[in-house]
């Protein structure tokens, strides 16, 4: 309880104006202990199966994009398969696509006839659907929504989407700001308790020879008033910001950079990176390059081993039915977590930082050792704290244990093998 405390006194500490309510705090706690959460890329862009910046990658005039919007009947979606499959995963969130870079509304707006309801056969406001199914299984909701916008002349023209068929001339931000907020508005009154709003595009305008002025004070504090617990993220691939309660790495565990997305310090928030599956976020029907169970399951593990948790994303196909591949990577994903997500929910980084073997992960007095690769019978751990024993997680079996100054050896009776062979430490 006392290390509790002091995190979050840590976390309320982080900014100088923006002072975190006790709800907040503890949301942030709640977060942090979840480890595993699931982020749905799903909107008009999966009916060309192209991926979701297929809009302006393609340069396709925005009004052509547009008429796919009236095809679009996903006879298939099926909000409690969703959320029960995502369940039994072991995932405790899931962040929804509200609105991504395309402009169009995945719920019922009262601010655009461009959304589900309005523009499609389709005719049903799926957040609702999927907010309720949540609320009902006990999973927490968390909604992405984009500062950019490809379709609207209101959003200033950054270094995306200049082929669209915008007209840079009919700029106007404080318009299309206050579109934004009250779009947010309806997201944080109409379903229920919300865990996040997951911002992306603020990157859309870092090239600008006048630094552009996002007014995120403003719009976190617009958040925190119509909801204190929820919590604000950003994919600003930037330190933390005024008013941000976690901070988020892209394709990268915090503190690596191999995808060039997240070069940034770790601060002192709850982490979150955000990983696919396949290669592409939204649905691409071309890329079925999909990670292995045992890939998906170590890097689950070595994200917690940063004291991180993993927002895994799935790309629904066109039709509302979630991917096969992606539904046998969650069955396999439930299948671990559902016998070792001990060892990682409610956990903090380990004593050891990540090491060519494996990684750690803690949880009060228990050190978990998590061995993917160790081609020997023998592991020495450079720990300061006292170990009183050491046993394989499965089995219980002791481990013999050798003390030296500098830490203690492990010695198997065979080379450890598996896709996360396990040991516990009691420690005092």
């Amino acid at each position: 309880m006392a290390a509790l405390v002091a995190t979050l006194a840590v976390w309320a500490d982080n900014n100088t104006t923006y002072q975190p309510t006790e709800a907040n705090l503890k949301a942030r706690q709640e977060f942090a202990d979840s480890k595993l959460g699931i982020f749905i890329h799903w909107g008009i862009y999966s009916m060309f199966a192209q991926g979701e910046w297929y809009m302006t990658n393609a340069n396709l005039d925005n009004k052509e994009y547009a008429k796919a919007a009236s095809a679009f009947y996903p006879a298939q979606f099926d909000a409690k398969e969703w959320v029960s499959a995502i369940k039994e995963a072991g995932a405790k969130y899931i962040c929804f696509t509200s609105r991504h870079h395309d402009g169009f509304s995945m719920w019922d707006t009262d601010e655009s006839n461009y959304n589900i309801v309005d523009a499609t056969p389709f005719g049903r406001d799926v957040i609702k659907e999927l907010a309720d199914e949540c609320h009902k299984q006990g999973i927490k909701l968390h909604f992405y929504y984009s500062h950019i916008d490809w379709t609207r002349d209101d959003y200033p023209w950054g270094r995306t989407g200049r082929g669209t068929g915008k007209d840079p001339e009919k700029a106007d931000w404080p318009h299309y700001y206050a579109f934004m907020n009250r779009q947010i508005t309806e997201l944080l009154t109409r379903y229920g308790d919300v865990g996040a709003i997951w911002f992306d595009g603020w990157w859309d305008h870092d090239q600008d020879s006048i630094p552009f002025d996002w007014q995120l004070d403003e719009q976190y504090a617009l958040i925190h008033r119509l909801q204190p617990a929820c919590l604000v993220g950003n994919n600003h691939h930037q330190v933390p910001m005024e008013g941000e309660d976690i901070q988020i790495f892209e394709r990268d565990l915090p503190g690596e950079n191999k995808a060039g997305l997240s070069g940034q310090s770790i601060g002192r928030l709850p982490l979150e990176t955000c990983q696919t599956m396949n290669g592409m976020w939204g649905y691409k029907i071309i890329d079925q390059n999909y990670k292995s169970p045992e890939t998906l399951i170590r890097y689950l593990v070595s994200t917690s081993g940063k004291g991180a948790n993993l927002l895994l994303n799935i790309g629904p196909q066109p039709n509302g039915e979630l991917p096969a591949a992606a539904l046998d990577r969650l069955k396999a994903l439930g299948e671990w977590t559902s016998q070792y997500g001990e060892t990682i929910y409610g956990t903090t980084a380990g004593d050891i930082p990540a090491q060519d073997w494996g990684v750690t992960t803690r949880k009060g007095t228990r050190l978990f050792i998590h061995i993917f690769d160790l081609n020997a019978t023998e592991l020495f751990l450079p720990l300061s704290c006292k170990v009183k024993k050491a046993f394989v997680y499965d089995t219980r079996e002791a481990i013999k244990m050798r003390r030296t100054k500098e830490g203690i050896n492990l010695t198997f009776n065979a080379i450890p093998t598996g896709t996360d062979y396990i040991v516990e430490l009691v420690t005092e």
